[in-house]
Protein backbone atom coordinates (compact mmCIF):
# COMPACT_ATOMS: atom_id res chain seq x y z
CA UNK A 1 0.00 0.00 0.00
CA UNK A 2 1.41 3.39 -0.94
CA UNK A 3 0.86 6.70 0.80
CA UNK A 4 -1.54 7.67 -1.98
CA UNK A 5 -3.74 4.63 -1.24
CA UNK A 6 -4.17 5.52 2.43
CA UNK A 7 -7.16 7.57 3.50
CA UNK A 8 -7.62 9.60 6.63
CA UNK A 9 -10.13 7.99 9.05
CA UNK A 10 -12.38 11.05 8.71
CA UNK A 11 -12.50 10.59 4.91
CA UNK A 12 -13.65 6.96 5.00
CA UNK A 13 -17.34 7.78 5.24
CA UNK A 14 -19.83 9.16 7.67
CA UNK A 15 -18.37 9.49 11.16
CA UNK A 16 -20.10 10.74 14.32
CA UNK A 17 -18.00 13.65 15.52
CA UNK A 18 -18.00 15.15 18.99
CA UNK A 19 -16.68 18.54 20.03
CA UNK A 20 -14.15 17.90 22.79
CA UNK A 21 -12.87 21.45 23.14
CA UNK A 22 -13.66 24.95 21.93
CA UNK A 23 -10.99 27.62 21.82
CA UNK A 24 -10.47 31.13 20.53
CA UNK A 25 -8.23 31.35 17.46
CA UNK A 26 -6.91 28.90 14.88
CA UNK A 27 -3.34 28.97 16.24
CA UNK A 28 -4.31 27.52 19.61
CA UNK A 29 -6.61 25.00 17.93
CA UNK A 30 -3.72 23.79 15.73
CA UNK A 31 -1.67 23.09 18.86
CA UNK A 32 -4.49 20.99 20.34
CA UNK A 33 -4.95 19.23 17.00
CA UNK A 34 -1.24 18.33 16.85
CA UNK A 35 -1.32 17.01 20.40
CA UNK A 36 -4.26 14.73 19.64
CA UNK A 37 -2.88 13.56 16.30
CA UNK A 38 0.41 12.68 18.01
CA UNK A 39 -1.65 10.34 20.21
CA UNK A 40 -3.19 8.73 17.11
CA UNK A 41 -6.57 10.48 17.34
CA UNK A 42 -8.00 11.86 14.08
CA UNK A 43 -9.06 15.51 14.44
CA UNK A 44 -11.17 17.95 12.47
CA UNK A 45 -11.24 21.68 13.24
CA UNK A 46 -14.56 23.43 12.70
CA UNK A 47 -14.62 27.22 12.33
CA UNK A 48 -16.12 30.11 10.39
CA UNK A 49 -13.95 30.93 7.37
CA UNK A 50 -14.62 34.67 7.78
CA UNK A 51 -12.85 34.70 11.13
CA UNK A 52 -9.74 33.17 9.57
CA UNK A 53 -9.81 35.29 6.39
CA UNK A 54 -10.39 38.62 8.11
CA UNK A 55 -8.56 37.83 11.34
CA UNK A 56 -11.62 38.62 13.45
CA UNK A 57 -11.68 36.87 16.81
CA UNK A 58 -14.75 38.40 18.44
CA UNK A 59 -18.45 37.51 18.45
CA UNK A 60 -17.71 33.84 17.86
CA UNK A 61 -15.94 34.35 14.54
CA UNK A 62 -12.61 33.31 16.06
CA UNK A 63 -14.15 30.31 17.79
CA UNK A 64 -12.70 26.95 16.72
CA UNK A 65 -14.23 23.61 17.70
CA UNK A 66 -11.88 20.65 18.06
CA UNK A 67 -13.87 17.67 16.75
CA UNK A 68 -12.97 13.97 17.06
CA UNK A 69 -14.81 10.73 16.25
CA UNK A 70 -17.17 9.80 19.11
CA UNK A 71 -15.16 6.66 19.92
CA UNK A 72 -12.09 8.80 20.70
CA UNK A 73 -13.90 11.57 22.63
CA UNK A 74 -13.15 10.36 26.17
CA UNK A 75 -9.48 9.74 25.38
CA UNK A 76 -9.17 13.15 23.67
CA UNK A 77 -10.70 14.92 26.68
CA UNK A 78 -8.24 13.15 28.98
CA UNK A 79 -5.29 14.17 26.80
CA UNK A 80 -6.43 17.80 26.67
CA UNK A 81 -7.34 17.86 30.36
CA UNK A 82 -10.90 18.94 29.66
CA UNK A 83 -12.98 19.26 32.81
CA UNK A 84 -10.04 19.10 35.20
CA UNK A 85 -10.31 21.75 37.86
CA UNK A 86 -7.09 23.44 38.81
CA UNK A 87 -6.47 23.13 42.51
CA UNK A 88 -4.12 25.17 44.62
CA UNK A 89 -1.53 23.59 46.88
CA UNK A 90 -1.88 24.20 50.61
CA UNK A 91 -0.80 27.74 51.45
CA UNK A 92 -0.88 28.85 47.80
CA UNK A 93 -2.95 31.94 47.04
CA UNK A 94 -5.07 32.81 44.06
CA UNK A 95 -2.95 34.80 41.58
CA UNK A 96 -5.64 37.47 41.24
CA UNK A 97 -7.58 37.10 44.44
CA UNK A 98 -9.96 39.48 46.09
CA UNK A 99 -8.47 42.66 47.61
CA UNK A 100 -7.64 42.44 51.30
CA UNK A 101 -10.11 43.88 53.76
CA UNK A 102 -9.79 47.65 53.92
CA UNK A 103 -7.83 47.71 50.65
CA UNK A 104 -9.55 49.51 47.82
CA UNK A 105 -9.59 48.15 44.33
CA UNK A 106 -7.83 50.61 42.02
CA UNK A 107 -7.67 50.76 38.27
CA UNK A 108 -4.59 51.96 36.38
CA UNK A 109 -4.69 55.52 35.06
CA UNK A 110 -5.34 55.75 31.37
Amino acid sequence: MTDQDRTHPLEEGEVDLECVFTCQGIDLAQIYKSKLEAAGIPVLLSYEAAGLVFGITIDGLGQVKVMVPAEFAAEAEDILGVGEAETLDEGEEEPFGEPDEGEEETLPDE
